[in-house]
């Protein structure tokens, strides 16, 4: 059975700054790419509600192209791979498993999504789902260098079939994701999202996450916490104190419409209730007295 076809090709190459259809090379995937990351903000706000995710294409369409949200990494890049073979690349999906801010020797589940791209006789790695460490550019899966992007330079290590990506981060290597080039069946996709959408273990459910590249920089949201990463530059960080400020960040900063949940302000609220609880517990722990 073919995999579905895109039903608002047109709109979404708007969005990606396209007047029509774009020739499939090289130079075109790193311009889709490139733009994707900005145009389309990474986002965890229906996990953060708990509410379900679902991956099928016209669902995701309609949330990102005629809601004005974002969404996560089975939302972004099936969208994405979508799009590439409408636009007429040999394209496949690849999962991967996510070891940033773990052990790099863990085996985690496989609940991150990517794009394989067949091109010019050789094979890209092409993600625009990563959260606030997305590869902006396409990366050779057969170059074991340092692989120069818009933003960080990334290196993709291979050993014994499998790859693991690499983002130079704060003077080192920091490693992102582990993968293996064995596409993945429709079902393993389906498990994956149920994994990071419902179980009490994903870092997304009950938590607020968002992320987006600019010029130069790169845009993040956790919980309250907002910060501008800028090349070669500290990064800049404001604390926001109330729902309404983080609504604001959402509009402005993340070009998003947030979903009218009655609860959306509350759940913030209450977020913001479980930090400082937490704070004030670690505080208590720092000044104690031992008996």
């Amino acid at each position: 059975m073919p995999p579905p076809a895109l039903q608002h090709a047109d709109l979404y190459l708007r969005r990606l700054g396209f007047t029509r259809a774009p020739v499939p090379t090289l130079d075109t995937l790193h311009l889709l790419q490139l733009r994707h990351t900005a145009a389309f903000a990474f986002e965890t706000l229906d996990t953060f509600l708990h509410r379900p995710v679902a991956i099928d294409l016209p669902t995701v369409e309609r949330k990102l192209l005629l809601e004005g949200r974002g969404g996560y990494c089975y939302e972004l890049n099936g969208l994405y791979l979508a799009l590439l073979r409408h636009l007429g690349f040999d394209a496949e999906p690849l999962t991967g498993r996510v070891l940033l801010g773990g052990p790099q020797d863990a085996l985690p589940a496989r609940t991150h999504l990517m794009v394989r791209v067949r091109l010019s006789r050789r094979e890209w790695l092409s993600d625009v789902g990563f959260g606030g460490m997305v590869p902006t550019a396409p990366l050779a899966l057969d170059d074991a260098g340092a692989q120069p992007t818009p933003h960080e330079p990334f290196r993709l290590d291979r050993r014994s079939g499998r790859y693991t990506l690499r983002a130079w981060v704060g003077e080192a290597w920091k490693p992102m994701y582990a993968f293996d080039l064995e596409a993945p069946a429709p079902v393993d996709l389906e498990v994956g999202n149920w994994y990071v959408s419902t179980h009490p273990g994903s870092p997304f459910v009950g938590r607020l996450v968002a992320a987006r590249t600019g010029p130069f920089c790169r845009h993040t949201l956790r919980g309250g916490s907002y910060a501008l990463h800028r090349l070669g530059q500290p990064s800049l960080r404001r604390e926001l104190r109330t729902p309404q400020a983080v609504v604001g960040v959402l509009q402005e900063v993340f070009g998003l419409q947030p979903p009218s949940a009655p609860g959306l302000h509350a759940a913030i609220a209450q977020q913001f209730e479980a930090m400082h609880a937490g704070a004030s517990d670690s505080e208590e722990k720092a000044t104690a007295t031992p008996a």
